[in-house]
């Protein structure tokens, strides 16, 4: 039989193993619960836009940013864009690697106000994937989107008119089957030459 000693601690382990599971979960858990209900302004995933967009217009501004210590310039090709409701839009941003150095980077997003972010549905983006741009390399990246209907039925929504697309690179290790690559180039990005 355990003393109270023993209880006290076998409880105070069953507390640590259940706050430790909580914390190792939380993560997947909030991003799970975001992509859901779209809030903090995460953005939908979808195949395709509706058969027929609606009457009701919406203008979607675009952002761009980069995360500290990410060298490359990164914009917008367009500021805004006006769409029907229910509408396919095609938006380019534009990176640029003006260093000597392959970098490889990875685009966060965020759509305000954030109660429209559960009905801006992407169907195609350059953020889900990483992107490699090589030395001094530049390149047009493409966002296909659309805004949801069921956004007039949001009390909280239905009202909004203009909506923020945001992107923030940033700079991630490179893949290993790009290292192997950059390894062969020397440091002001040439390739090394065999004397």
């Amino acid at each position: 039989m355990m003393d109270a000693r023993q209880r006290t601690a076998a409880r105070l382990l069953g507390v640590v193993l259940v706050m430790g599971s909580l914390a190792w979960a939380s993560v997947p858990l909030y991003d799970l619960f975001c992509r859901v209900t779209g809030w903090g302004g995460t953005t939908d995933v979808a195949k395709s836009p509706l058969d027929a967009p609606l009457e009701e217009m919406v203008t979607i501004r675009f952002d761009a940013s980069t995360a500290s210590g990410m060298p490359w310039e990164f914009k917008p090709e367009q500021v805004k864009m006006p769409i029907r409701i229910g509408e396919e839009g095609l938006a380019y941003y534009e990176a640029y690697n003006p260093t000597s150095r392959r970098i490889a980077g990875t685009a966060s997003f965020n759509v305000a106000p954030f109660s429209a972010g559960a009905y801006f549905s992407k169907i195609d983006c350059f953020c889900f994937e990483l992107q490699v741009l090589e030395p001094g390399q530049r390149v047009s990246m493409p966002v296909s989107f659309f805004v949801e209907p069921a956004i007039l039925d949001d009390s909280d929504a239905r009202f909004v008119k203009t909506i923020t697309l945001s992107y923030t690179f940033h700079e991630v290790d490179l893949p290993e089957d790009h290292r192997s690559e950059q390894a062969a180039l020397g440091e002001d990005g040439m390739e090394s030459q065999l004397n």
